[in-house]
């Protein structure tokens, strides 16, 4: 069985990947909460990242946390020599600077939704946005009330794959007089609850209204997906991937 550690392991997202790692073992955990362990899994302090690499013998670490966590394991991995998947989001330029100077000396996996769905909407989108050129369109996405960035990663994605297929300029919600422009993009951020995470991108026109969206159900979905993605790249040469390389494996 694979050997994964886990960093952010007393988040709700930790908490899913030990769940669903059924075809893999949960040997330690990286967070920064005063406690010792996490279902038995023992969590050692980020700081303290590649020894705890190599006493626990791991194979890949899956990383669910914040930035300056991930940066901090990221370089631990470098040293431990240990592939990593990162599923954090909100990266400033300097700490997604120092993840790609990370992937040069190991394999490393970014991705923003480990959902299969979403790498199927994001084809989706670049097949509509490039076809329906002339249409208005309007991005939505909505997360638990617990979520600290915004829009969220996935949405930010999107948006990319959009802004790659047509010339448009993100406008960050509206107030006030505030008429639509020809090459603008709509995008908007929503905080409520325990929602999973919904994304919908709404193109207009011509008397007609397309809508692409996906919703995830349960946390499961990302936490799976990580754990394919960490299996997957165990083994790989030096280098930046994405989930869309384990999807089309």
């Amino acid at each position: 069985m694979t050997r994964v550690a886990v960093n952010g392991v007393t988040g709700q997202m930790g908490g899913a990947v030990i769940e669903a790692a059924t075809d893999s073992e949960v040997v330690v955990g990286f967070a920064t909460s005063d406690v010792d362990a996490v279902d038995g899994i023992p969590v050692v302090q980020p700081a303290e990242a590649a020894a705890a690499l190599r006493e626990y013998d791991v194979d890949v670490v899956v990383d669910f946390a914040v930035p300056e966590g991930a940066v901090t394991v990221a370089e631990a991995c470098v040293e431990a020599g240990v592939p990593m998947v990162v599923g954090t989001t909100g990266f400033d330029e300097d700490g997604m600077g120092r993840l790609k100077d990370a992937s040069e000396e190991i394999p490393l996996l970014k991705a923003t939704n480990f959902s299969q769905g979403i790498q199927v909407l994001q084809r989706l989108v670049r097949e509509a946005a490039g076809t329906l050129d002339d249409y208005d369109l309007e991005l939505m996405e909505t997360h638990h009330n617990r979520k600290v960035d915004a829009p969220s990663g996935t949405a930010n994605s999107i948006l990319d794959v959009i802004q790659e297929e047509r010339d448009v300029e993100p406008v960050y919600g509206r107030e006030g007089h505030a008429p639509r422009d020809e090459d603008e993009i709509g995008v908007f951020a929503r905080r409520a609850g325990d929602i999973r995470g919904e994304h919908e991108l709404v193109l207009a026109g011509n008397d007609e209204v397309l809508s692409l969206s996906h919703r995830a159900e349960d946390r499961g979905v990302f936490a799976a997906g990580a754990l394919d993605a960490a299996t997957w790249l165990v083994g790989r040469d030096a280098g930046w991937y994405a989930f869309g390389d384990v999807v089309d494996a």
